[in-house]
């Protein structure tokens, strides 16, 4: 999951394993598997980014 801000600042969070595609139009707008589209303030770089940390974080193996 990342969290993500939509235009007008309103924080959201997103299951990004349903991520479809990521364009910059010039704002970046976020379309899912299912066709929802965000418009989002982040940059697809900064949105690959969070994918990459979540997914390293996801993939350590936890402490008993």
């Amino acid at each position: 999951m990342i969290t993500l801000t939509r235009m007008k600042g309103e924080k959201f969070t997103l299951n990004s394993d349903h991520i479809e595609t990521l364009e910059e139009t010039p704002d970046t707008v976020v379309t899912m598997l299912n066709g929802h589209k965000y418009l989002v303030r982040e940059k697809s770089v900064e949105i690959i980014s969070m994918i990459e940390s979540f997914r390293r974080n996801c993939s350590r193996p936890t402490a008993l």
